[in-house]
């Protein structure tokens, strides 16, 4: 039970989020997963309800999408997205670095846990840091922009940070913005699911089916959609200072207890 909990709680939350901030929700849901199941089928399990989410939010904003920003920026990011994947793959065939007893638990410390949780803290350290906060890059280096986050994005779903520096001055209104940043999202889970769905999906989906990890996607998936719902219905009321506080110290705990093997 606890763990349909946790699974919904954050599912929910984070998916709210992420329709403003732009951060991916396996970023966040990944580790709440794999408190209940080993890192690759946590993995796999974010990403099926990653992919219905961000469905689902193209329902609901991808209507206001600007759509040649979407295509300048979301065609690099999709095929860089297939490197990042790549790579993620890779990290997570690496044997683990070590293993160690913290209050009668067994942690490993691996390397894909590792390059997430360095991610993890480079961009909370963005998203905290108020000198940063207006970071942002021409328009013509729009392309440019959607390469180095779709390549971010096929690691380990952090995007939003870099995603909207590219974006921010290409003169959108919040509600174009977002479905902007959706539409974009969609592209390149597409691309990463297809690396995915071939390594991670291939190895461990009877792993997940038996350790009841199908009802938690479900679960999950359909927090996510009620998260994103009420999200929509206060994009007015909600200021982008307020997320990237929330977004930051969650990163910050998540990327310590994901670095250290707790999870």
């Amino acid at each position: 039970m606890i763990s349909y909990v946790i699974i919904c709680a954050v599912a929910f939350t984070v998916s709210g989020l992420t329709l403003f901030s732009g951060f991916g929700l396996g970023t966040l849901l990944m580790p709440a997963f794999a408190l209940f199941f080993p890192i690759e089928v946590a993995v796999a399990a974010t990403a099926i309800v990653h992919l219905a989410n961000n469905i689902f939010k193209v329902g609901i904003v991808g209507q206001k999408a600007d759509f040649g920003t979407v295509m300048k920026f979301a065609f690099p990011a999709a095929v860089t997205a297939i490197f990042g994947a790549l790579l993620l793959n890779y990290f997570t065939t690496v044997e683990p670095i070590t293993q160690y007893m913290l209050a009668g638990r067994t942690c490993t410390i691996t390397t894909v846990k590792l390059v997430i949780a360095m991610l993890m803290l480079i961009f909370a350290f963005i998203e905290l840091n108020p000198g940063l906060e207006k970071l942002a890059f021409d328009t013509r280096y729009i392309p440019l922009g959607g390469a180095l986050s779709g390549f971010f994005g096929g690691i380990s779903g952090h995007q939003g940070a870099l995603r909207t520096a590219f974006l921010i001055r290409a003169g959108l209104h919040k509600e174009v913005f977002i479905g902007t940043v959706v539409v974009s999202a969609v592209f390149v889970d597409i691309s990463r699911l297809i690396v995915y769905g071939i390594t991670f999906f291939s190895r461990d989906f009877e792993v997940l089916k038996n350790h009841g990890g199908i009802e938690l996607v479900v679960a999950g998936t359909l927090a996510a959609f009620l998260g994103a719902f009420i999200g929509s219905k206060m994009v007015k009321k909600i200021t982008m200072q307020i997320i990237r506080i929330i977004v930051g110290v969650l990163l910050l705990l998540l990327a310590f207890v994901l670095g250290i093997g707790m999870i």
